[in-house]
């Protein structure tokens, strides 16, 4: 068993069976870890991993600053 660096929730995977790059996912809280080292086992997180919520922010961002920038020409427009 191995402990979430994420959570804490214990992940049921077999350390002496892990490689080096390998992907291990924790079912409580999502996040994706990747092995690291196996001697001494360490995980970090997975670059890859995103969350859906991330993605939103990201395009929720971008929608409000194209708004911005029609609204100005708009502006422009009726002057």
């Amino acid at each position: 068993m191995i402990d979430c660096p994420g959570c804490g929730a214990a992940i049921d995977v077999e350390e002496d069976e892990l490689d080096e790059g390998e992907s291990i996912l924790c079912e409580e809280c999502g996040k994706n870890f990747l092995v690291s080292s196996i001697d001494p086992l360490e995980l970090e997180a997975d670059e890859d991993d995103y969350d859906e919520e991330d993605l939103d922010e990201d395009f929720d961002e971008e929608d409000e600053d194209d708004e911005e920038d029609e609204d100005e020409e708009d502006e422009e427009d009726w002057r």
